[in-house]
């Protein structure tokens, strides 16, 4: 058994010249994700944990984020595509296909 029931990995790398999902505000959307999860209280030990990651080398697509153990990659743009990760995704089980990245 995994010591958390997800986990989530937000690319935040910051490259000089070229894309990168820093751009795109990631680091403080992490933030957002992780404050989100304490507040309802499905963060820590066995459930969920929101961290930082460094180029996860998909920096056109950017910005990104995985979630384990099921290895679902997507993109968002602002914090309501983030509640929606935490709502269906973290919270329910379900896919955000609008937000998924192949």
């Amino acid at each position: 058994m995994s010591y958390y029931d997800r986990h989530v990995f937000f690319c935040t790398n910051q490259r000089e010249g070229k894309a990168c999902c820093q751009d795109h505000d990631a680091a403080e959307l992490r933030a957002y994700a992780k404050q989100r999860t304490k507040e309802l209280r499905i963060a820590g030990a066995g459930r969920v944990r929101v961290n930082i990651a460094g180029c996860m080398g998909r920096c056109e697509e950017g910005p990104v984020l995985v979630v384990y153990p099921e290895g679902v990659w997507y993109t968002y743009a602002e914090r309501a595509d983030i509640d929606e990760i935490i709502e269906e995704h973290l919270l329910n089980g379900r896919v955000v296909q609008r937000l998924l990245l192949d």
